[in-house]
């Protein structure tokens, strides 16, 4: 929701500083397995309870996500580039929940549990969308040039974002959080699986 009124203000500063990147001769795919990094050790930081360190880690690796795109806009970009994005993209938001059912199984199991479902759920619906409208030929560039095509929802990339950060602040409300998160990425994948039944479906 928040994604297509951040873009315009953020695409700008990145591409330059990615359009730098490019020029020292850093490709796309090593700034986007460098945020995975920083992904991971921001789960690693969690674990440990580094709180403040795993916020200053998920906002370095959603930089370099940021940075990753504009690198490869500089170079061109590739099919595989735009693969191992999205890959390591659901890989780092799968390492966030699963580090706080690490760190206390018996009172987060569940609420994990049903968090990473419904990222689960969310992750099929907007790819299978993004492969019947790569069929149908559609674009758009409201979520900035991506390889894939990208439907906006009620949750996105930066509402995601926030929650991690708000995870890691409040520790001890993940329970709640992650319900309520879980519960409003469902409502987003069932809102983008009613899009695909209006656009999709025989006439």
């Amino acid at each position: 929701m928040l994604d297509r009124h951040i873009r315009p203000l953020i695409d700008p500063p990145l591409n330059r500083i990615g359009g730098q990147i490019a020029r020292l001769g850093f490709s796309a795919n090593t700034v986007t397995l460098v945020g995975l990094a920083f992904g991971i050790a921001a789960a690693c930081a969690i674990v440990a309870q580094a709180y403040i360190l795993a916020v200053l880690l998920i906002l370095a690796s959603r930089l370099a996500d940021g940075l990753d795109g504009a690198v490869a806009r500089a170079h061109g970009v590739s099919d595989f580039g735009g693969y191992l994005d999205i890959t390591c993209d659901y890989v780092f938001y799968a390492a966030v929940p699963l580090a706080f059912v690490i760190l206390d199984p018996a009172a987060h199991g569940v609420a994990g549990a049903f968090l990473l479902l419904s990222f689960y759920v969310n992750a099929g619906s907007f790819l299978g969308f993004s492969v019947l409208a790569e069929r149908r030929r559609m674009n758009t560039d409201t979520h900035g040039v991506k390889s894939l095509y990208f439907t906006g929802g009620l949750l996105e990339g930066t509402e995601t974002i926030l929650f991690f950060i708000a995870l890691c602040l409040l520790p001890n409300w993940f329970v709640p959080l992650a319900f309520g998160f879980g519960v409003l990425c469902l409502v987003t994948a069932v809102s983008r699986v009613w899009l695909a039944w209006k656009l999709f479906r025989p006439q």
